[in-house]
């Protein structure tokens, strides 16, 4: 299969398709491509262009198209559609596709849309969906599985199976329910191929199977999906009835989001922006961090201001300073770094003191490695043994509080319930840098005897 490429010249003949209305070209054309490479075709699109597409097209796979194209102009493409129409589409997703699109709706017309569906178990559990946390396991969930009763024998097993494999688009596992429709665990399809028609499924089933509530986190559904490997996971709800399952697509899409999220924190973007939003939005989402960042570089300024007599006899002390405040930044990004990447990932073992002695040995390390070449290139350069000592001896300090800054800011965060991915970036730039240069000039002061 050759790769999809989205060129300027494919879009212009799109564009010149719909503005001639040759529909049985444009229908011809659209054929040939997947549904997801249509969905990057229509946010090329004017509006009105998109939708005029999206109506050309057959529901069974406008409705893919949909559920693929950005939020933002979905969002403008299904104001320009019918109640009857965005029903039409909905009725040919899974629930939890489905259940999204309708959250983005505006309230006035959730009910209408609803209502239009005419699949009306189709539409009760869209709504049931709505009703639970969009970054929780029940937000996440789909309705369409396939399950079996303990109590059924294998032929009645198989026939229940054709019926409510109709409505699923892939089938990951079959679940065992028992009469009050509690998960008790899953079947083998090659148990049930193997065994005898008459053999009753509670004396084949695997009692054994990997569930999450309702209730559960995103992140952590995510987590153990990750950790066992599984293409689906069912879900239940309080009591331990099979209401839904979870497939891998889902989780894909929960492990970008919070990656984009965690990148925006460690970055200094405070809200969930993207590059083509108003310049309002991103200001709001930059500027929190940018002010930060402000106050500290005064603090910076007023603490060098307070050792103004010593910068003056020993000028070559001002030289270092952006050295010292960029070593401590680096260092202090890098442990974060890897304590939130341990933490996304619970690959963190030991206790937090564990952690701290091991970073700390580690800054030593590395800080005793730095100085000692710093303090050779000073020496030669300016011919001050004390100097450089005092710079060197600084370095190594700083390097070891940015260290245990790093280290311990992230996981103080996510102890206290905290994205700790907000310690990657500014706050912990802008600490260390204050923190830095008054141990630098305190250190020097002590050492040159100012």
């Amino acid at each position: 299969m050759t790769p999809f490429k989205l060129t300027d010249e494919l879009i212009h003949d799109i564009k010149q398709l719909i503005a001639e209305k040759k529909n049985s070209a444009l229908r011809a054309m659209m054929k040939e491509f997947h549904y997801a490479d249509i969905a990057e075709i229509a946010e090329e699109l004017k509006v009105d262009e998109a939708t005029y597409l999206i109506k050309l097209l057959d529901s069974e796979k406008t409705s893919d198209i949909l559920a693929e194209m950005d939020e933002d102009i979905r969002e403008s493409v299904l104001n320009n559609l019918s109640a009857k129409e965005i029903a039409g589409e909905l009725e040919e997703l899974d629930t939890d596709d489905a259940a999204d699109i309708v959250g983005e709706l505006p309230k006035e017309i959730i009910q209408e849309v609803i209502s239009e569906i005419e699949d009306k178990e189709h539409a009760a559990d869209i709504v049931d969906l709505l009703r639970y946390d969009e970054d929780s396991a029940g937000g996440l969930m789909a309705k369409e599985l396939v399950k079996v009763n303990e109590n059924w024998n294998v032929l009645t097993c198989v026939k229940e199976m054709r019926a409510q494999a109709e409505n699923v688009t892939r089938v990951h596992s079959i679940y065992v329910v028992d009469d009050e429709e509690k998960l008790k665990g899953r079947l083998s399809l090659k148990d049930l191929l193997t065994t005898s028609t008459k053999t009753h499924i509670k004396d084949v089933y695997i009692p054994k199977v990997d569930s999450v509530t309702v209730g559960e986190k995103s992140e952590e559904v995510a987590k153990i999906m990750s950790k066992y490997d599984l293409e689906a996971i069912p879900v239940v709800d309080e009591i331990g009835r099979l209401v839904g399952r979870i497939t891998i697509d889902d989780i894909v899409d929960v492990i970008k989001e919070e990656a984009d999220k965690d990148y925006q924190l460690a970055a200094g973007i405070s809200q969930d922006v993207e590059a083509d939003d108003s310049i309002w939005e991103l200001t709001r989402a930059r500027l929190p961090w940018l002010i930060l960042g402000l106050l500290g570089g005064l603090g910076a300024a007023g603490i060098m201001g307070g050792f103004e007599a010593m910068i003056a006899k020993h000028a070559i002390l001002f030289y270092f300073t952006p050295l010292i405040a960029a070593m401590a930044g680096n260092v202090g990004v890098q442990s974060s770094a890897i304590i939130v990447q341990g933490l996304a990932n619970n690959d963190l073992k030991g206790s937090i003191s564990d952690r701290l002695v091991k970073e700390m040995l580690l800054a030593l390390l590395n800080g005793l490695i730095l100085a000692a070449l710093l303090m050779v290139f000073t020496w030669i350069w300016k011919g001050d043994f004390a100097t450089a000592l005092a710079i060197s001896i600084s370095l190594i300090v700083v390097i070891m509080v940015a260290g245990f800054i790093g280290t311990f800011t992230p996981l103080f965060l996510n102890r206290r319930g905290i994205d700790p991915a907000i310690a990657t970036g500014p706050f912990i730039t802008t600490s260390n840098d204050i923190f830095g240069i008054l141990i630098y000039f305190w250190i020097a002061k002590l050492i040159l005897g100012i």
